[in-house]
């Protein structure tokens, strides 16, 4: 479980879990096929389809330094209809 970091619970990502497709945020430098692997093989359920994409970090000052947060990807991940992921923990913040 070390590739996604934690669901993320957005309204279109609440409205997604409809059409059985779930939401998360996983590491900048994993590929599609190893989360595809890595979801079926941990939670036993069949992948039909993965989207994803890449959000920017964000603008950070540290006094006159100006900084900004590392990128990450999220993943949007279609199951065959009869299958369930189970809620994923989320972020605190």
């Amino acid at each position: 479980m070390d590739r996604i970091k934690y669901a993320v619970f957005t309204d279109k990502s609440i409205r997604l879990l409809g059409k059985n497709q779930y939401t998360s945020n996983v590491e900048s430098g994993s590929t599609r096929t190893e989360i595809k692997h890595w979801v079926e093989l941990f939670f036993g359920v069949k992948v039909i389809a993965m989207n994803s994409h890449r959000l920017p970090g964000k603008s950070r000052r540290m006094g006159p330094i100006m900084g900004h947060t590392m990128h990450y990807r999220r993943m949007i991940i279609t199951l065959q209809p009869g299958y369930s992921i189970p809620p994923l923990r989320k972020k605190r913040t």
